[in-house]
């Protein structure tokens, strides 16, 4: 079966870089392969990223996505404290 999941940055404000990007398909491609799910394809701008997931049908979907949400934003967030804490309280982002 297969998913096409866009999940946006919070407010939608423009926070990713090709850095933060490159490490968000990293974070979500490990967390696919823990719900053998595998990650086809990969896209993001700077307020949201597109996946597009093929996973088994004994995998719950709303388990798989609140994983990814959640695994990808709290590793993001980490490496990432300052540019993201800078977007979310003020709204704004410095270039790229």
């Amino acid at each position: 079966m297969h998913v096409h999941l866009v999940l946006v940055t919070k407010y939608r404000r423009r926070v990713f870089n090709d850095e933060m990007l490159t490490r968000c398909e990293e974070i979500m491609r490990k967390v696919c392969e823990d719900f053998e799910a595998e990650l086809k394809e990969f896209n993001g701008e700077r307020d949201h990223v597109h996946l597009l997931v093929h996973y088994p049908p004994k995998a719950a979907v709303s388990k798989l996505v609140n994983s990814l949400k959640g695994v990808s934003a709290r590793r993001i967030r980490q490496k990432f404290t300052g540019r993201i804490n800078r977007a979310i309280m003020h709204g704004q982002c410095p270039p790229l």
